[in-house]
């Protein structure tokens, strides 16, 4: 699925580049792995080749999805529910590890939006940084922009 020098997304890691594909014996059986490195942290994982699909790895976006994107940036017909804020934590979290990008994108809304009225926890402020930074990262590379210039798009959708 994947080659050398791509890049790829790791979910609740972000974009990342495999740097290899390399054997290894594990319990007496033989498997391959993708090296693949977090640009944002430099963070190096390793992903069994047959469960790329599993654990959610998965190509960037085109630059012709970034409107999708951002069209549920501009969404405002949300279902904010009145649960606890840890419910919605474990509920966004989960969208998170979906991997999708789409996904990502309305926790940051839902997030945002959800700030507006209440004070978020510590837990969901530091859940709304990094679905900001993961999605800030990723539509950049598609749009082949700037991640500040991507930041202020952002900003001003959501605003």
């Amino acid at each position: 699925m994947f080659k050398v020098g791509d890049l790829a997304v790791y979910p609740a890691h972000g974009v990342g580049k495999i740097e290899a594909i390399e054997s290894k014996t594990i319990g007496g059986d033989s498997q391959d792995f993708y090296i693949m490195r977090i640009l944002e942290n430099d963070m190096k994982i390793m992903i069994p080749v047959q469960n790329a699909d599993t654990v959610g790895l998965r190509p960037l976006i085109q630059s012709e999805d970034v409107p999708k994107v951002y069209g549920i940036l501009q969404s405002r017909e949300i279902s904010v529910n009145s649960a606890t804020w840890n419910r919605r934590y474990r509920e966004y979290m989960e969208k998170i590890k979906t991997g999708s990008i789409y996904e990502l994108a309305e926790v940051l809304r839902d997030l945002t939006v959800l700030q507006v009225d209440k004070e978020l926890s510590f837990g969901e402020r530091k859940m709304l940084e990094t679905a900001r930074s993961l999605l800030i990262t990723e539509v950049a590379i598609a749009k082949g922009m700037d991640e500040d210039q991507v930041s202020q798009e952002i900003d001003s959708i959501l605003q």
